[in-house]
């Protein structure tokens, strides 16, 4: 059984992954961890106490982080301290924290993704295969929607699949658009346009149990190695 450790447990994303992971007979929640001062410090959820105190990442087998890039970057030192893998679904980390995190993966084993669900992930690829066959004829934009409470704009995910059309077209994306309202899960789409056609390509999440499992899928696989940077990509192979 894997002893599992959740970062940011009470919110949207935390709750839902205790949720799964009550559910999976691999995990048993041992560490619920919560930002200091947090109304519910000290409560117990399932037998398991949330807690402001990152020392107790030491009693699990895997970290599941979904915070900020702040509290990711101080849980990343505790991890590396115990030599505990990591999965790490946090947002909006500088180009200096993703330095970090790669150096500590020299270490530890982390899988690092903007997006652990694996409909995006396909999504990704197919992203991939349009960027490289269609000609720069056609003018690239991206829009991508989240709840109202979502700080980063635009989205990790945005941002990576940004990435991989500037790859292939050797271009930059210039047109990406933010849409912050009422409790969205998270849209993206993408369209390829020319004066002929139109291509769209899109993803919409019905709720956060996609990237609950997603996350604890890659706490499964990432157990396994012993050190080394990951993405959702690498399970997928």
């Amino acid at each position: 059984m894997i002893k599992l450790a959740i970062s940011g447990s009470r919110g949207k994303m935390g709750q839902r992954i205790i949720n799964v992971a009550q559910a999976d007979k691999d995990f048993k929640i041992v560490t619920l961890l919560e930002r200091k001062g947090h109304i519910d410090i000290g409560i117990k959820v399932n037998g398991a106490k949330v807690t402001d105190d990152i020392e107790e990442i030491k009693n699990s087998d895997v970290l599941v982080e979904f915070t900020t890039p702040e509290a990711t970057m101080e849980h990343l030192k505790i991890c590396l301290k115990y030599k505990k893998p990591m999965v790490i679904g946090t947002t909006g980390l500088s180009p200096e924290q993703k330095k970090d995190i790669e150096s500590a993966s020299k270490e530890i084993a982390i899988v690092l993704s903007p997006n652990m669900s694996l409909g995006v992930n396909l999504l990704f690829k197919l992203i991939e295969e349009a960027a490289n066959k269609l000609s720069k004829d056609y003018r690239v934009g991206i829009t991508e929607a989240h709840h109202a409470h979502k700080k980063d704009a635009p989205s990790g995910t945005a941002k990576k699949i940004a990435d991989i059309i500037e790859e292939a077209r050797k271009e930059q994306v210039k047109d990406i658009k933010s849409i912050r309202e009422g409790e969205i899960v998270g849209d993206h789409e993408v369209v390829f346009e020319s004066q002929f056609d139109t291509i769209k390509i899109s993803h919409f999440a019905k709720t956060r149990d996609i990237f609950a499992k997603g996350a604890l899928s890659a706490a499964k696989w990432v157990i396994h190695k012993k050190k080394g940077l990951f993405s959702t990509q690498d399970i997928l192979r």
